[in-house]
């Protein structure tokens, strides 16, 4: 998944560049062979870990030059779009939604330094082991900001903020997280709804080991019976506090499980009600699956599960024989468990066995089978989870927040000088929530830039898209962008109907 949003990524930019500068050539051939290996390696024993040792070995040879091409399309294009640019760093958002998380910025800056947006309003900023982090508020869709520095320490103000972290509590405007000496939550409480998260008296991000043997297929299968033997995870050796700061605050939680060392950074940031579970595992462990799991005080009959471009709900219950053979299933961003009008998502960066009973959400972590692969999920992984209580029922804000967890705000240093900084506006944008812009490419055939965007929240209407750039024709495309329908446009936008979960493909020539 990570390599699919890079290439997205790379695309995007690709993309800004070719309609921006005319002397930039869209790389179709980097990208096309990037995408071939992508879809190379999302064969079926490939991508569940079902294949033998030596198909791995191959894999991550050819995903590393997945990673290598795209940064390369992804740097080329930052490079070249940085000369029209003016400033010390540009952030980019990659994504179709309006961003206020942190921003990464693997610099620094000098003690009466400032970094300034374009409107001249300073950065919040806070340093970090290998860097900076930046709080730059609203960020458009699919838009580059660039930043300036100076040096004056009239600009420097201190952040106003509830951030709070000890080896017990962890705190900002929105939740209250409070840990025993175990590690373990004890409680989360929703400060906004003034809610209790977690039911009285339970233990949430608790940590459950399962016997997983399957005599027959045994990386293919979870066997229905594996719940049948459960160990908790024993306390954890040290808590600490390892971030303390006004924009980001961070414990750090060891444990051994069995023959297995786990590291867990937990954090909060200063305007989010988002809990990150950031997880490093020496995983030592055959024939046991390991899950993690969250109970939380909602009442449903049904839970969802998010899917490529849309979402599928499953009971919460196993009262018959269908809903007890559906003990495990597959989502792709996030989960979510709602109530009337309360609810709470657990979203992941990079894992997709779910299972949701009662009230329980957990998440499928590492396994260690031995057939056809003995070594198997054997050596370390590095994956984050996050916890998301919210109003309502998932909406946008669930699929914003998996969007802004699994594709980061991207920060690139400039070489322009340090006066007048430009925000470029959206590239393209929508302004209704349920219409996710998915993809932004050149054309295969050259032919202008292809949007692909979805509906998300099975609603259907009318739904304008807004370019940055002028408009000379739109048409309507099918999958493999070939015009079907012509479609009206004004010289910055185009108007279309969705349906519910409706994939539309444009093509929009300059």
């Amino acid at each position: 998944r990570k390599s699919e949003f890079l290439l997205h990524d790379a695309e995007f930019l690709a993309s800004l560049a070719a309609v921006s500068l005319p002397a930039y050539e869209y790389p179709h051939a980097k990208l096309h062979r990037a995408w071939e290996l992508v879809c190379l390696n999302q064969f079926h024993d490939i991508i569940p870990g079902s294949s033998i040792g030596e198909v791995y070995v191959d894999s991550q040879r050819q995903y590393a030059e997945v990673r290598a091409l795209g940064e390369r399309v992804r740097d080329d294009a930052l490079a070249q779009l940085s000369t029209r640019l003016v400033g010390e760093v540009v952030v980019v958002n990659p994504t179709s939604f309006t961003r206020r998380d942190l921003a990464f910025w693997p610099g620094g800056l000098a003690a009466n330094e400032v970094l300034l947006r374009p409107d001249g309003v300073p950065v919040l900023t806070q340093a970090a082991e290998d860097g900076t982090w930046l709080d730059l508020g609203a960020l458009p869709p699919y838009s580059l900001t660039s930043l300036t520095s100076k040096v004056n320490a009239a600009h420097v103000t201190p952040v106003a903020s509830t951030l709070a972290a000890t080896p017990a509590l962890l705190e900002n405007d929105f939740l209250r997280v409070e840990f025993n000496s175990a590690g373990d939550i004890t409680r989360i409480f929703d400060k906004r709804h003034a809610r209790e998260v977690l039911p009285p008296g339970e233990l949430a991000n608790q940590f459950q080991l399962f016997e997983d043997l399957n005599p027959n297929f045994d990386a293919w299968n979870l066997d229905p019976l594996y719940e049948d033997k459960r160990w908790l995870a024993p306390p954890a050796e040290t808590v600490r506090v390892v971030t303390r700061g006004p924009l980001r605050a961070t414990l750090e939680v060891r444990r051994q499980i069995r023959q297995s060392e786990l590291v867990q950074r937990i954090s909060l940031t200063r305007q989010s009600p988002r809990l990150d579970f950031e997880t490093t595992v020496e995983w030592r462990e055959r024939h046991l699956l390991l899950k993690v799991a969250f109970p939380v005080q909602v009442l449903a009959p049904k839970a969802t599960y998010e899917i490529q471009w849309g979402n599928v709900e499953r009971p919460t219950h196993r009262n018959t024989s269908w809903d007890w053979a559906r003990f495990e299933t597959a989502a792709q961003k996030w989960v979510d468990l709602s109530e009337g009008g309360y609810g709470v998502s657990l979203l992941n960066d990079c894992k997709y066995g779910h299972d949701i009973h009662a009230n329980v959400i957990r998440l499928s972590l590492l396994r260690g089978t031995t057939a056809p692969d003995p070594e198997a999920d054997q050596g370390e992984h590095h994956f984050t989870y996050s916890l998301l209580p919210h109003a309502g029922g998932w909406d946008q804000e669930t699929v914003a927040a998996a969007y802004a967890l699994n594709d980061p705000l991207l920060v690139h240093p400039l070489r322009g000088e340090k006066n007048n900084p430009r925000s470029a506006r959206s590239f393209v944008a929508t302004e209704a929530s349920n219409a996710v812009i998915e993809t932004i490419k050149g054309a295969e055939d050259g032919r202008g830039v292809i949007v692909r965007l979805y509906e998300s929240q099975r609603r259907r209407g009318k739904v304008t898209l807004d370019a940055g750039f002028p408009l000379r024709e739109v048409w309507r495309t099918n999958l493999l962008e070939e015009n079907q329908e012509q479609l009206a446009c004004t010289a910055h936008s185009v108007t279309i109907s969705l349906r519910p979960y409706q994939i539309v493909t444009l093509r929009l020539l300059v």
